[in-house]
């Protein structure tokens, strides 16, 4: 999964706010400028005109995020938290269609080159996206176990902000103080939506109780002794301890930070706890979107946000019934060529059981995992030549997920690099529960998060020369998780995956996926209870059972995201059949690969359109 800290298309490009909770917006004040200028000279082609246009609207938005500043390694405001207000979302959202028209006014798209009458078609279609969610934005869960400013402060702050200098030190301890103010937007804003009939079910909500009392546990909170630091605390000091500093500066900067922990992140978080015990209580037990308001039509926009295309939740899943049925029996071969003597279901039981396929559930074993990852990635870049053209500079590590969020969040996820280089990608493993990271599935989770899957597709992308930052920052669900579904299977035309149990692991990441289909749909469009679905999963998959009832969970806060990676893959695969039975001896592996990742992310029917383009050119 990609992390969702990675920067929408629209706020970038266009300050858009309609997009998933927990990431930051890019919020415009009430004086901010409604246009972006484009600056022209008689040299100018049209595209660069345009491009220089997106150029103004993008660092108009940055102007008016913080935050945003901050993923991209600036650090103008860098004392300074996001308007998250939905005053600020409705103001964005006309800078956006202020911004759109002016676009349609101002450039001819005859005159455009390919590039350039991409970009516009995309910020076109990005208008018509936001159009579509702005209306059910006050449908999301602000606080869930997903997502959220509870866990995203923290976060934020541990993962975001570097601290090189006194300025910097002052500014995150500025940031601590700004937290009542920030976190507290979004504590209101949940009022509203509950007021409104907009209650995450009851069970999620001892989920963000246990992560937000995470933050303000340990010093200098009351009753922790200095030895056992609270995330923040323990963050901000290291950062300190980096520097050069005489000792009257630094314990300066230490109390400074102890007073703001105290005086407003404290009361901040308590506050939010406050009111999350409230709502709990007022919480029911029904866990699809269909209980919201308009909630039929908010999953239908939903699917169409996350796969970009206009599939049926009937559709959807009726495909995961079969793409269900067509892995099982993959499987079935494995179990059989193993020597395994019993049912398919007996053989998910012995894989969900057996210690063999497990790491110790110890420092040393979450260790061992973390190197083993890392080696697996190392190994897989000495064979990228064999499959790509095109290759991404920023580096790559393997790290895992901090204990603050570790039980709250997903199995793994990829952190895009800085552009500036001074950040690298990241792959997230999430070791809280050995027996949800099983070793024959590492391969394959390596794989999608690192390399040939987020990383080569986000860090390319981030890299492209003569492409609007919109573009290269941006992202479609359907497209980047579709790609990192593809790139599992990828490997195995490589002569990886020797060990059959290894093999069994990417089927069963497949079928993961598959079963995604089933049960997203069920929650939200056939009413199926949490209960249900995750006995869906534990009866149809070898996944352990916390694993089971963690992805639900997942599943219920997140609604239709889960659908994107298998309707992605299966269009890229089908694209990729499509070239080859086309081109036959002409079709490279390394070219088509290019065109997919050379022009940064499309929704699927705009990809389909660029591959059959290639098939002609090539063909012709």
């Amino acid at each position: 999964m990609m992390k969702r800290t990675s920067i929408s298309l629209a706020a970038l490009m266009l300050a858009a706010c309609g997009g998933d909770t927990g990431s930051p917006s890019t919020p415009a004040g009430p004086d901010a400028p409604a246009q972006a200028t484009s600056t022209q000279t008689a040299e100018q082609t049209e595209t660069e005109r345009l491009n220089a246009f997106f150029e103004g609207a993008f660092q108009a938005a940055m102007t008016r995020s913080p935050m945003q500043q901050t993923f991209l390694g600036i650090k103008t405001d860098y004392d300074k938290w996001d308007d998250a207000s939905d005053e600020n979302a409705l103001a964005e959202m006309n800078i956006q269609r202020a911004l759109i028209a002016e676009m349609r006014e101002t450039f001819d798209v005859a005159k455009l080159d390919d590039q350039g009458a991409l970009s516009f078609r995309l910020a076109e279609y990005e208008l018509e996206q936001a159009e579509r969610n702005f209306k059910y934005r006050s449908n999301a869960y602000l606080f869930n176990q997903m997502r959220g400013q509870h866990a995203g402060i923290p976060a934020f702050l541990i993962n975001q902000h570097r601290i090189s200098d006194v300025s910097d030190a002052e500014a995150y301890i500025a940031r601590l103080n700004g937290v009542p103010d920030y976190l507290g937007t979004f504590v209101e804003r949940s009022k509203t939506a509950a007021d409104n009939g907009v209650l995450a079910p009851r069970f999620v909500y001892d989920y963000v109780l246990e992560s937000a009392g995470n933050v303000i546990q340990g010093y200098p909170f009351e009753g922790s002794p200095p030895e056992d630091p609270s995330p923040l605390y323990e963050d901000f000091a290291k950062k300190v301890a980096a520097l050069d500093l005489d000792d009257e500066t630094r314990n300066d900067l230490l109390f400074r930070a102890r007073e703001a922990l105290i005086d407003a992140v404290s009361p901040a978080y308590v506050n939010l706890i406050d009111t999350v015990h409230e709502q709990r209580d007022a919480a029911g037990t029904d866990d699809g979107i269909w209980r919201l308001p308009d909630g039929e039509n908010y999953y239908a926009a939903r699917l169409m946000n996350m796969t970009t295309t206009d599939m049926t939740a009937a559709q959807i899943h009726e495909l995961g019934l079969a793409e269900m049925d067509r892995i099982h029996a993959e499987m079935t071969v494995i179990k059989d060529k193993v020597g395994f003597d019993g049912s398919l279901q007996d053989f998910f039981v012995f894989m969900r059981n057996d210690s063999q396929f497990y790491k110790p559930d110890t420092d040393e074993g979450r260790a061992e995992y973390l190197a083993e990852a890392t080696a697996l990635i190392d190994t897989m870049r000495e064979r990228l030549p064999d499959m790509f053209n095109t290759f991404p500079e920023a580096d790559l590590v393997v790290k895992a997920v901090e204990p603050f969020r570790e039980k709250a969040a997903g199995k793994a996820f990829y952190q895009r690099p800085a552009p500036d280089g001074s950040r690298p990608g990241t792959y997230y493993a999430n070791l809280y529960q050995m027996t949800s990271m099983p070793t024959y599935q590492m391969e394959a989770l390596a794989y999608h998060e690192g390399i040939p899957g987020h990383h080569m597709q986000i860090a390319i992308a981030q890299e492209l020369e003569g492409l609007p930052k919109f573009r290269k920052f941006g992202g479609y669900t359907a497209y980047s998780e579709g790609w990192g579904l593809y790139t599992e299977f990828l490997p195995k035309e490589l002569g990886f995956y020797e060990d059959p149990y290894s093999d069994f692991g990417r089927l069963a990441m497949e079928l993961w996926r598959a079963a995604r289909l089933v049960v997203d749909t069920g929650l939200h469009d056939k009413r199926w209870t949490r209960e249900q679905a995750t006995q869906y999963l534990i009866d149809n998959t070898p996944n352990a059972e916390w694993d089971c009832i963690k992805a639900i969970d997942r599943y219920i806060v997140m609604p239709g995201q889960a659908t994107a990676y298998k309707v992605g893959m299966l269009k890229i695969v089908e694209l990729r059949e499509r070239s080859q039975a086309a081109l036959g001896d002409a079709f490279t592996l390394a070219e088509f690969h290019d065109v997919f990742l050379r022009d940064g992310p499309v929704p699927l029917a705009i990809l389909e359109e660029k591959v059959d383009a290639w098939i002609a050119e090539k063909g012709s």
